[in-house]
């Protein structure tokens, strides 16, 4: 496994981190107090929080499945959160079994669960590093022992960036990241945004400051920015619940009002 230990995680329990308060909104069990209290924090705000996590995470899975679909073997994950199934590698690899999938996050009790991320059909693989996306230079490193920069490999950001502020130039990290990438690479990408209810995002960006975290919604027009100069998939950037949803599980009343903007799009 790449990078620490796991007998050296050390978990910070004084502050939320946003993998695990999406762990406690999908029913795991990977969480802490803080973590909850923040959660029920921004449930009084947004009844729909548990809502949000399963929209995002079957987008996720649906885009994994397209993608593979495609021809797609290499997938690199950023962000990955605490392991919930099916996951990404399981998803890619019931599509296709030598699909190799690298994972990354800078949450050490991901860390600790990357042995149940790591369990890879025998003609696939995965791996686990231990990072954060704004070291990008570090994740590519690290990821070359085990993805191909030659061929085509799926850039994976799902409900990411929203936690990543302007300040830290994140529309330069994800450039980085796919300027490296073959031609035919992809980018998937999901992020939530105030554009439907400002008053209640502007109020959960507070609640998230309050516990030491950045959030950071996006307008329609800021997302699709992250998209620019590459070949958007149909139907194009949208909310993530109406993205192919022909490809994954029925979707629920009411999760094509869920505030969260999705596309993927291939690198010429």
């Amino acid at each position: 496994m790449t990078g620490q230990d796991r007998s050296a995680v050390t978990i910070d329990t004084s502050k939320p981190h946003p993998a695990r308060v999406y762990d406690w909104f999908l029913g795991g069990k990977d969480n802490y107090p803080v973590d909850e209290a923040l959660a029920e924090q921004l449930l009084a705000l947004d009844s729909r929080g548990r809502d949000i996590a399963r929209v995002n995470r079957a987008f996720m899975h649906r885009a994994t499945r397209w993608l593979a679909e495609q021809g797609v073997r290499q997938f690199l994950d950023i962000g990955t959160g605490i392991p919930t199934e099916p996951n990404l590698h399981q998803v890619a690899q019931s599509t296709a079994s030598d699909a190799r999938i690298v994972y990354a996050d800078n949450d050490p009790i991901v860390l600790r669960h990357a042995e149940a991320l790591l369990r890879s059909t025998p003609d696939g693989v995965t791996e686990y590093i231990q990072a954060d996306v704004r070291e990008p230079e570090r994740i590519l490193e690290l990821a070359h022992g085990t993805l191909d920069f030659d061929r085509p490999i799926a850039l994976s950001l799902i409900a990411l960036t929203h936690f990543i502020g302007d300040g830290d130039d994140v529309y330069g990290i994800v450039d980085r990241l796919l300027d490296v990438l073959a031609p035919g690479s992809y980018l998937v990408l999901s992020q939530i945004t105030g554009d439907f209810d400002p008053e209640s995002a502007a109020r959960a960006v507070e609640l998230y400051k309050e516990g030491g975290v950045t959030l950071r919604p996006r307008t329609k027009a800021e997302v699709t920015r992250f998209f620019h100069g590459r070949e958007l998939a149909e139907p194009g950037v949208g909310l993530a619940a109406e993205w192919h949803p022909e490809l994954g599980e029925s979707a629920a009343e009411g999760d094509h009002t869920i505030p969260v903007y999705a596309g993927v799009a291939r690198k010429a």
